[in-house]
């Protein structure tokens, strides 16, 4: 039997899987990823990626911050993937219990999946980081230099910066769901940035299928491995 086939019947016969995914998910969107040789990185210069996306380099250079963030951080044109709208399609049928992914850029949502945990958090929130009043984010997109509150403290956006903690209640949401579905599907990642990828540890139940195009630190211990984009695979599933 082909991988396709063996990933056909691993869902059928699954009650409950958790999608976990990653930014090779959204690079079908024309949403770079991170590490790759043209990814986010790549686009870094004079100050190490982790430096540039840290919470005190933010703090001490939020005018260098968002001019990386809107040049290479933020993709407001981008669309929701083959892989988005089969994963929300999977959770219209009852197949699919939860999405946890590391992605930022709201496009399990805007595919139609409902239950989405954000591991690092979502460009599309934005808040004072004084007195914490909510912004849109066209306001802190289209401002031609550092946001500002009507109190004077800079607007943030809500996601995971280097240096930041995870939110307690996200990875407890997480850990409840990897460690009751039955099937984990790792998609879109190379399982690379902790501790979000130490959340599969949790994984308890009969079905571990990776779907990545790199070789993960964990292939060795899945049921299936196909090394393929994420939406060229999903989209040889009969729904």
């Amino acid at each position: 039997m082909d991988k396709i086939s063996i990933l056909k019947e691993i869902i059928n016969k699954s009650k409950r899987i958790v999608f976990f995914t990653g930014a090779g998910v959204s690079t079908e969107s024309n949403i770079p990823d991170f590490r790759s040789k043209s990814g986010i990185f790549s686009k870094v210069s004079g100050v190490e990626p982790e430096v540039m996306l840290s919470r005190p380099y933010f703090k001490e250079h939020p005018k260098q911050f968002y001019k990386f963030y809107r040049e290479h951080l933020v993709y407001p044109d981008a669309l929701p993937n083959d892989a988005h709208k089969i994963i929300a399609r999977l959770e219209e049928k009852g197949l699919v219990g939860a999405v946890v992914t590391q992605n930022v850029d709201n496009l399990h949502q805007t595919a139609g999946s409902k239950n989405v945990i954000e591991l690092h958090g979502n460009v599309y929130r934005n808040r004072c980081s004084t007195c914490h009043k909510e912004y849109p984010f066209d306001y802190v997109y289209n401002h031609k230099d550092v946001p500002l509150c009507d109190c004077g403290g800079i607007i943030e956006p809500d996601v995971i910066l280097y240096g930041d903690p995870l939110d307690d209640n996200v990875i407890e949401k997480a850990i409840n769901e990897i460690s009751h579905c039955d099937t984990l599907i790792i998609s879109g990642t190379s399982l690379a940035v902790y501790p979000a990828a130490r959340m599969v540890r949790y994984f308890l139940g009969n079905n571990l299928v990776i779907i990545n195009r790199e070789k993960t630190n964990m292939d060795d211990v899945a049921d299936l491995v196909i090394h393929d984009y994420v939406g060229n695979v999903l989209n040889q599933i009969e729904l």
